[in-house]
């Protein structure tokens, strides 16, 4: 190959080369080109290879032009990528900016379980007729359990609960609320206004309506002059505010040691699919254990009332079995949102 032939594709790989590397527009682009321009295998190296045709004279020539082209080359290449590189640093800055006033996506709210949620209901219902929250221990003794309570030892009432004795002599696991009546008496004076939340302990099988663990809200009103009319009034507004302003209430005349009169509670309202359902029990507090809880019967007059936290959530979310208040399962508290 004659020098001057060299020479001018020499002048012409670098003009081309130089354009192509002005049209680029990505490193990795970039890249192809310096390998495929200047590698082992690249186009300025086929050119070289027809320089051993050369004389000894034009050889020198060709190799200082050569290096000229590598150099422009190198040169354009290294001048490209600072464009290219900054283009594309510049446009992944723009892509992963985050708005800062975009709002972020909201975190998974948990609710309450429907057994504390009937309770904090119960509460905010009864709260707005002056009564407080206090709360009693699970662990009692026979005397306040039952004897204060007006249940003698050995006496057939005491069959209506199933109890669960401890080994210590005299201990029980406490079979209702009702023990708080005696306690909240004997440290808070007249006028008394609680609801005693808790959990109440009783050996039953259990199944789609008992467990052996349960919870109950006690209620206890002591004052001066209290009636049956007082007590009447108090649940009609506790059965609306659970059920509805629709709800209807029914009181039948019922049994319990501790309370006399003694009614049990029953409620209708509009959807309900069982007619009417009982929902507590409840009477003036027997003058007995008004004298048992330090308080004279003659100057102050009280009602009482018991009612059981699982039955209400049921009736209230439509749970057909009791059992599934204790599964934990997502699927249903999700479901009671």
């Amino acid at each position: 190959m004659e020098l001057a032939a060299l020479e001018k594709q020499l002048r012409i790989l670098q003009s081309e080369s130089t354009a192509k590397i002005e049209a680029a527009t990505s490193l990795a682009d970039l890249d192809d080109l310096g390998t495929s321009l200047l590698g082992k295998k690249g186009a300025l190296t086929d050119l070289l290879r027809g320089i051993g045709s050369l004389s000894a004279d034009d050889r020198p020539k060709i190799g200082a032009l050569a290096n000229e082209v590598r150099a422009a080359i190198e040169s354009a290449l290294k001048s490209r990528r600072t464009v290219a590189g900054a283009a594309e640093l510049s446009a992944r800055i723009t892509s992963e900016t985050e708005d800062a006033t975009t709002p972020g996506p909201l975190p998974a709210f948990g609710s309450l379980h429907p057994i504390p949620e009937t309770i904090s209901a119960i509460a905010q219902i009864m709260g707005s007729f002056g009564f407080t929250v206090v709360e009693g221990q699970e662990v009692e003794d026979d005397v306040t359990n039952f004897q204060l309570l007006n249940i003698p030892e050995d006496h057939p009432s005491r069959d209506l609960w199933d109890t669960l004795y401890l080994r210590e002599p005299g201990r029980l696991l406490r079979t209702h609320t009702s023990p708080g009546q005696i306690r909240t008496m004997r440290t808070i004076e007249p006028p008394i206004r609680v609801i005693l939340p808790g959990r109440c302990y009783r050996y039953e099988a259990v199944d789609a309506s008992h467990g052996f663990e349960f919870h109950q809200v006690e209620g206890l009103l002591v004052d001066r002059g209290t009636t049956l009319a007082d007590l009447k009034g108090i649940l009609d507004e506790l059965a609306r505010g659970l059920f509805g302003p629709g709800t209807r209430t029914r009181f039948r005349p019922g049994y319990y040691p501790f309370t006399e009169p003694s009614v049990a509670v029953d409620v209708s309202w509009d959807g309900s699919k069982d007619g009417w359902m009982t929902i507590l029990g409840a009477g003036m507090v027997h003058p007995i254990v008004l004298e048992n809880g330090g308080i004279d019967p003659e100057k102050h007059q009280g009602f009482a009332f018991g009612l059981g936290v699982e039955r209400i959530a049921m009736l209230r979310h439509g749970i057909p079995d009791l059992r599934a208040l204790l599964e934990n399962d997502l699927r249903l508290l999700r479901g009671l949102r």
